[in-house]
């Protein structure tokens, strides 16, 4: 994408968007059908972008691609339905949540590997309320939206609490850990 902002009308687009598909969804039981010449050339791009739904500020469905494959509208169409219909931590959202919902887009760029020397290097490197991050090792991996730091003010924190959601100790720890960082431009 040429530009890491976007303007009014495209935010109001895409978060047209994602209510549409959880509509249709109800509906339908299904991803609403994009036609992409209907969206500006700048949403047809490929990136990767995450859905947040919230009822009453707290978390009710999250999810989103870590990679950009597809165009930003199809990406955000089909996010919007999994975190509302297919997230493993909630029960599809139903007819009369969907005045409560409210929700937010993460539209993430690339990622890029931290390179560090120890956990303690790695923690000096993380920038708090920017970095989203990948953590991964033994085939595990788990992300953090940089709107994460919200709750959790520290590296440390963050990092930790990272680790728990891929599945390993508070106080884990290799030579193979890997980590990416990435940045979001939120549409709320």
């Amino acid at each position: 994408m040429s530009t890491n902002t976007f303007t009014e009308k495209e935010k109001q687009i895409l978060l047209t968007l994602v209510k549409n598909s959880i509509k249709y969804g109800l509906e339908n039981k299904k991803v609403l059908p994009i036609q992409l010449s209907d969206y500006p050339e700048r949403l047809q791009e490929k990136r990767a972008s995450f859905i947040t739904l919230e009822i009453n500020d707290k978390l009710r469905g999250c999810i989103g691609c870590l990679e950009a494959y597809q165009p930003l509208v199809l990406d955000i169409a089909n996010n919007a339905y999994r975190a509302a219909f297919c997230d493993p931590r909630f029960p599809p959202i139903t007819k009369k949540e969907l005045p409560l919902l409210t929700w937010h887009i993460s539209i993430l760029s690339c990622a890029e590997p931290i390179l560090f020397s120890s956990e303690k290097d790695l923690l000096n490197k993380i920038r708090p309320r920017i970095d989203g991050l990948i953590f991964s090792d033994c085939g595990q991996r788990a992300t953090f939206l940089p709107s994460v730091w919200d709750s959790l003010e520290t590296p440390k924190e963050f990092l930790q609490a990272l680790k728990g959601k891929a599945g390993f100790d508070k106080d884990y720890w290799s030579d193979t850990v890997k980590v990416e960082r990435y940045t979001t431009i939120t549409i709320e």
